[in-house]
């Protein structure tokens, strides 16, 4: 039955995007977004949403919530059909909608050979960083988390390892040997830090503790790099900024504990910058 359900929701996306290339990206992250916004609370729970939202804004009113929470389902609806249209991000007519700050920064990784771990959250259309740090000649590979249903997943990675990031590394054991292989190779990673891990540590996100993956912090220990946060946001529609922080720099001696919590703060900035971008959905606190 589960099998059903993923084949069902495969030809729903599949029939989905050949609309999407009909119409044309600026009228298909319209509508999606749209229609998300009509969907999204019948797949998610309004309570889990709102709770979190209080989480990291106690003081916030309803009218404010379920602006966040609109625009939250908005922004996801506007990511799924922009998938579409990836390949016109990455080097086609829509390249010149993603300005960069920060692109020095790049520059000067690239000249030096240099190797970091790259950091950020789902905020915005959060795939822009990979797929803009490659397109840049950064050596890269990506740390991902494969989807439940096991048909959209496919679709999923040949999109990602063709228009975002050649080098995509699965979370799990067999991922991590796959990524310390990388390492030695001198390649840079890039991964989100904000989703709920099994395998993580107790830190505190938004004054509560919630289990953070360590694997910046490992890497940070085991091959003394820098850390670059990345901060993506949604200007209006179709066009994007994305912002390269300066590097962070942890000792070996740094305890791991203390380099997750650091980070989770500054994912907490990234995330109160524009709440409505980032998603709300997931229970990450659980």
């Amino acid at each position: 039955m589960k099998y059903l359900k993923y084949f069902i929701q495969f030809l729903l996306a599949i029939l989905s995007f050949v609309l999407f290339k009909i119409l044309g990206p600026n009228l298909s992250s319209k509508l999606s977004g749209k229609l998300f916004e009509k969907i999204g609370p019948l797949f998610r729970s309004k309570e889990t949403i709102e709770s979190n939202i209080k989480k990291a804004i106690p003081n916030i009113n309803s009218i404010d919530i379920n602006k966040i929470t609109q625009l939250m389902w908005n922004n996801y609806g506007r990511v799924f059909a922009e998938y579409m249209f990836i390949k016109d991000f990455r080097s086609g007519k829509l390249s010149s909608k993603i300005k960069i700050d920060g692109q020095e920064i790049l520059e000067e990784i690239k000249m030096s050979n240099k190797q970091v771990v790259f950091i950020s959250g789902h905020l915005s259309n959060f795939e822009l960083m990979a797929m803009h740090l490659e397109k840049s000649g950064i050596k890269l590979s990506a740390i991902y988390r494969p989807l439940n249903n096991i048909f959209l997943n496919v679709m999923m990675e040949r999109i990602r390892k063709k228009y975002i990031c050649k080098h995509q590394i699965k979370k799990g054991i067999g991922g991590l040997k796959q990524l310390i292989h990388l390492k030695k190779k001198n390649f840079s990673t890039a991964l989100m830090i904000d989703q709920r891990v099994s395998e993580g540590i107790l830190s505190n996100f938004f004054n509560n503790e919630a289990l953070t993956t360590t694997i910046p912090a490992q890497l940070v220990k085991k091959f003394n790099i820098p850390i670059i946060p990345i901060y993506i946001e949604r200007i209006k529609d179709l066009d994007f900024k994305i912002t390269i922080k300066e590097p962070i720099n942890f000792t070996k001696e740094t305890k791991v504990q203390k380099i997750t919590d650091e980070l989770n703060k500054i994912l907490e900035k990234m995330i109160l910058k524009k709440p409505e971008q980032w998603i709300w959905s997931h229970n990450r606190w659980k």
